[in-house]
């Protein structure tokens, strides 16, 4: 898939575990798991912009493009 996930980086940025987001943003760890890893098929806004608020982040610093 062309879609780069870089949550881990920002999370690292951010120095929070995958645990600690997953009970602020009330998401199963689970979903941010599979998030995280790029092994989901899409993504809600409103999950999305729940991460950036979260992050202090733009979508851009989550999610990247690169040609196959």
């Amino acid at each position: 898939m062309a879609i780069i996930v870089n949550l881990d980086v920002e999370m690292a940025k951010n120095k929070i575990s995958l645990k600690d987001l997953s009970a602020r943003l009330d998401i199963s760890m689970t979903n941010l798991s599979l998030l995280k890893t790029g092994k989901v098929k899409g993504v809600r806004f409103d999950t999305l912009n729940a991460i950036c608020r979260e992050l202090r982040c733009k979508p851009g610093d989550i999610l990247d493009y690169t040609e196959d």
